[in-house]
């Protein structure tokens, strides 16, 4: 780790921290109020992914709909309107729309093919924008002088990388650069987590071999076909099952290459001075 004792956290002019755990925890809730402090960068994975890595997929997407409409293709092919997505750090809605969620095409579902194929496209996405991380890091001071620096990441990072695995190159580049600091939570939060997707069951991105167990089990055990299938009945009905696949993948990721902190611990930051004692507290018990 780059920060071997409390101390060394403490005396550290540049402190680089990256977040991972579970959507819904806190990880950008301080990212933010690290930001508004000043003195913190905040690299949103999830924003680089929409804006860098899947701006043109995104926007093309919406052209494809606009030019089923004879009134709105005869303006896009005469260059008359332009289409994009607005993300932000506060909107991040395009990519999960983009993403979708698989079914029946009446209910707004995508074909198995198509989603898989949006899911492949997330993948490389997401991985190429936690590589950046080293340069951002150095953007960040050298361009704007910050310097402090905290990545944010999405739910999804540990899908992508062998945390057993020490030449993983993500984690490899990651673990050089910051202190990983996984945020945990309880089987209360988990439950409360699940209670909040089942009200509004928002797209995710899953690793290829589990998403393709789930559904062929989902088709299966409902004793239905492709476009059958209601598509929020399943992503409610794969959630959990997600939550409990990524849930020893954090941990290990945690134990090789981070450290652990509570999502109740991070509920009680108020300030950067309680992040940076938190920190050190667990560096110093770790």
């Amino acid at each position: 780790m780059i920060y071997e004792s409390a101390q060394a956290w403490r005396n550290a002019t540049h402190k680089n921290i990256l977040f991972f755990g579970m959507s819904g925890l806190g990880k950008t809730h301080v990212s933010n109020m690290l930001r508004a402090n000043g003195n913190w960068f905040h690299y949103s994975i999830d924003y680089r992914i929409g804006t860098r890595y899947m701006g043109e997929h995104i926007a093309d997407n919406a052209k494809a709909e606009a030019m089923k409409v004879p009134f709105l293709r005869d303006l896009l092919m005469s260059d008359s309107i332009y289409i994009g997505s607005n993300i932000t750090f506060q909107n991040l809605e395009p990519v999960s729309t983009y993403l979708g969620k698989p079914g029946n095409p009446a209910l707004g579902g995508l074909s198995y093919a198509e989603y898989t194929r949006r899911q492949a496209q997330f993948r490389q996405a997401e991985i190429q924008a936690l590589l950046d991380t080293p340069y951002f890091i150095d953007r960040a001071a050298r361009l704007y002088g910050y310097p402090h620096f905290i990545c944010d990441t999405g739910g999804s990072i540990c899908e992508w990388v062998d945390p057993h695995n020490p030449n993983d190159p993500v984690l490899q580049a990651l673990s050089q650069s910051t202190l990983m600091v996984w945020i945990k939570g309880s089987d209360a939060h988990t439950a409360e987590l699940i209670r909040r997707f089942d009200r509004a069951p928002k797209p995710m991105s899953y690793q290829p071999e589990f998403l393709d167990q789930v559904w062929h089990s989902y088709l299966a055990q409902q004793n239905i076909t492709e476009d059958q299938v209601n598509p929020d009945a399943f992503i409610r009905w794969t959630y959990a099952q997600a939550l409990a696949h990524r849930q020893p993948r954090y941990q290990a990721m945690a134990e090789n290459w981070g450290i652990t902190v509570t999502a109740d611990d991070i509920a009680a930051v108020q300030t950067p001075a309680d992040f940076e004692t938190l920190i050190a507290d667990t560096l110093a018990t770790g």
